[in-house]
């Protein structure tokens, strides 16, 4: 399943988020989206999953416009893991990954569906926890186990591992490739680079609101376009089919004249 962005202008409060943004991503491939802070990564998300307006410009799921999806269209169409992983009410985890079912109805393998889920996010311990009681990183595999427990074709997702220690950033993007692997499309935002670099296939660099580079980690990650786009000297090996990111360290006085 395709997702297609042609020409997307985004404004909020009279600012200019996303310029005549245009690009796609394929079923069976994992996505991702970097570029600096204020890029525009995380409302091109909910533009391309039919959660923002759009000022011009269109998105096109598996060749329908979102626009004109209904919310109940959009849930079985796609999962979204928000940035914001935090809840309002102190249910327990089982009950949020349950949510994940709700567009389908009532299915006889409901329960088999979320404990796959729980399993694969290593939370099966927790379900019976209340999320008010978990840790950043805990919330976040909950968040996820919700978008897996959705089964949907495209998944999206913002910012899944910013809370994670190692080993849980490791099995997210995991599951995020394997998914991909098994046929979806998954769209994702990652500030870490390198982590970006292990597990997408494609890659679409935004700065200020615009598509700076667009292609397969190989060739957007050079260090002239990584280096431009990050305002900062980042070097890129390549060493055959892994990718290292150096960034140039910065050698600075410590600070003087504190009380």
């Amino acid at each position: 399943m395709t997702v297609t962005a042609s020409h997307v202008t985004v404004h909020r409060q009279g600012r200019e988020i996303l310029h005549d943004v245009s690009m796609s991503a394929q079923s069976g491939e994992v996505t991702g989206l970097i570029g600096p802070n204020g890029a525009g990564k995380s409302t091109l998300l909910a533009a391309l999953s039919g959660d923002t307006s759009l000022s011009s410009g269109s998105i096109q799921l598996a060749g329908q416009d979102a626009s004109g999806c209904t919310a109940h269209q959009l849930a079985r169409t796609r999962a979204v893991m928000l940035q914001d992983v935090s809840v309002a009410f102190s249910f327990l985890v089982r009950d949020v990954v349950e949510m994940g079912r709700h567009p389908w109805g009532t299915q006889p393998d409901d329960a088999t569906i979320v404990n796959e889920a729980l399993a694969a996010t290593g939370i099966t311990h927790l379900q019976e926890r209340e999320m008010l009681t978990l840790s950043g990183g805990e919330r976040a595999r909950v968040a996820f186990a919700r978008v897996l427990a959705q089964r949907t074709p495209v998944v999206f997702l913002d910012e899944p591992t910013a809370a994670m220690d190692v080993r849980f950033q490791e099995q997210t993007m995991g599951v995020a490739r394997t998914l991909a692997r098994d046929g979806a499309t998954v769209i994702v935002v990652l500030h870490d680079l390198q982590l970006a670099a292990r597990y997408c296939d494609h890659v679409v660099c935004l700065k200020q609101g615009a598509v700076a580079a667009a292609g397969p980690v190989a060739e957007v990650y050079q260090d002239h376009i990584l280096s431009e786009v990050y305002d900062w000297p980042i070097t890129v090996l390549h060493d055959g089919n892994r990718v290292f990111i150096a960034p140039h360290e910065v050698n600075c006085s410590p600070m003087t004249g504190a009380t």
